[in-house]
């Protein structure tokens, strides 16, 4: 197909590429679209609509990720069969995507790849190998709807020894991925909850609020991070914040503005804040921050948080921790229904974490990101003034500020053209910014030469040269 005729509302509350991802879909599913036919390139499309082309990359990437279209190597995207569909839940990182071979990527800077050669196969195997095993036949059969105590116990154990949170087992909620549990908390938080999102923030988190028919409040993130003050003044009853590094600013909620957000939360019984700690585990400088889930005295705090960063992507398995007064309203609201998580991968997960394996594999992925996060910020400081980055503290990126005169959009283009893959602060924002160009540069999936050499080719490609050096 040559092209696609979409009628954006641009002023609509709905976001672009969710308006694209919606039409698209609903032409498939009507066979408008019939199997096999080829979708325009995210270029094409992009000049057709007047759109950036990370609008139509979400869009194509929602699409491909529910199995909607499917992207054929050098060849481009083509529509599936939809009965031969099965939904797969999109990966906590919007940034882990197919790429067409139009488009190939030579450096890929997302924010949500990990380092896979140092995954510890041979102890997952050797857990592996020992549940797989008919002495464990149990494990067929469905097991507790709310994940098994085993595991439950094991995270328990570690969360309150690495973050502080104060837990039993019986209140942690196992299931596939951030985006399976958000839609159970909306649910028990009742139809009349509206919801503070940070600004910029997760998008995958406001499309799912979004698609639950949820009201959000965008809040600005400075600096301190979420601006409670604003949170304050607005109607919001319930707080998504990211506090131990906002995603994507990498910014950590200060002291001040953790004890104002928890005081928000205990002036009602209504009020509550959902905590999500995706990447807590990687620090690098200062002392740990404590999550506010275990300086919580109200109850009021809702923790959030997956294996995704700390052992891989694709395991899906994620957990909350519900305040006591939500633990029955779960139970009743959700007891048809059996965890969405293999019984035989969470024995191998609590097994790991149980003879050690977990907190050695932790302590040696620190080392390794705190050198890659060493030797990123060392060449970024080779184009100071040039540039600047924030966020070097912790987590998997940097927010990189360009100062040039050159647009967001500009800059991007002139990477992605290239072959290197980074994504704009912008995409992230409710409403766009006219400051710098801003950029999350992600180190997780590429080697330390990578970084330095696609680094080097992304500011040739951009203009920035090196700083003097002055003479002595």
């Amino acid at each position: 197909m040559d092209m696609i005729f979409i009628e954006l509302q641009k002023k609509s509350d709905t976001p672009l590429y969710q308006q694209i991802y919606n039409q698209i879909k609903q032409d498939i599913i009507d066979g408008k679209f019939p199997v096999g036919m080829k979708l325009p390139s995210k270029r094409q499309l992009e000049e057709f609509l007047s759109v950036s082309q990370t609008t139509i990359e979400m869009a194509y990437d929602q699409l491909t990720a529910e199995g909607f279209i499917a992207a054929e190597p050098r060849k481009g995207y083509f529509v599936q069969a939809i009965e031969e569909l099965a939904y797969v839940q999109p990966m906590r990182s919007e940034l882990s995507v197919i790429e067409s071979a139009e488009e190939p990527i030579h450096y890929d800077f997302s924010a949500g790849a990990v380092d896979t050669v140092r995954f510890p196969f041979t102890a997952w195997r050797k857990h592996a190998r020992d549940i797989m095993d008919i002495t464990h036949s149990h494990l067929l059969l469905l097991g507790d709807p709310h994940g098994d105590l085993e595991l439950r116990q094991e995270i328990a154990r570690y969360l309150y020894h690495s973050r502080g949170v104060d837990c039993t087992p019986e209140q942690i909620i196992i299931g596939s991925g951030t985006e399976q549990l958000l839609p159970l908390i909306i649910r028990i938080l009742g139809k009349e909850a509206r919801y503070a999102i940070e600004d910029p923030g997760y998008l995958m988190t406001r499309h799912v609020f979004s698609e639950n028919y949820r009201q959000t409040v965008p809040i600005s993130v400075d600096h301190e991070g979420m601006d409670v003050k604003a949170l304050q003044s607005s109607d919001a009853s319930i707080a998504y914040v990211t506090p131990s590094h906002q995603f994507p600013t990498g910014t950590v909620l200060s002291a001040a503005r953790r004890t104002a957000l928890l005081n928000w939360a205990a002036t009602n019984s209504e009020f509550f804040i959902i905590e999500d700690d995706y990447d807590s585990e990687f620090r690098y400088r200062g002392r740990p921050i404590p999550s506010l889930q275990g300086m919580d005295k109200g109850e009021n705090v809702i923790y959030l948080s997956t294996f995704t960063k700390s052992l891989m992507p694709s395991m899906r398995i994620a957990y909350m921790v519900l305040p006591p007064m939500l633990l029955d309203k779960y139970r009743q609201a959700f007891i048809p229904y059996s965890s969405s998580v293999p019984r035989i991968d969470q024995h191998i997960l609590a097994r790991f974490m149980a003879d050690g394996q977990f907190s050695r594999h932790l302590n040696r992925m620190r080392k390794i990101y705190r050198r890659k996060m060493q030797v990123l910020t060392d060449m970024l400081k080779l184009y100071e003034p040039h540039i600047s980055f924030t966020g070097d503290e912790a987590g998997m990126h940097i927010l990189l500020h360009v100062h040039s005169e050159q647009s967001e959009q500009d800059l991007l283009n002139q990477a992605l053209t290239a072959g290197i893959k980074v994504r704009s602060l912008d995409t992230y924002r409710v409403s766009p910014s006219h400051a710098d160009p801003s950029f999350l540069i992600g180190f997780g999936g590429l080697s330390e030469d990578e970084i330095q050499m696609g680094i080097h080719t992304l500011f040739e490609i951009w203009n920035i040269k090196k700083a003097a050096v002055p003479t002595k």
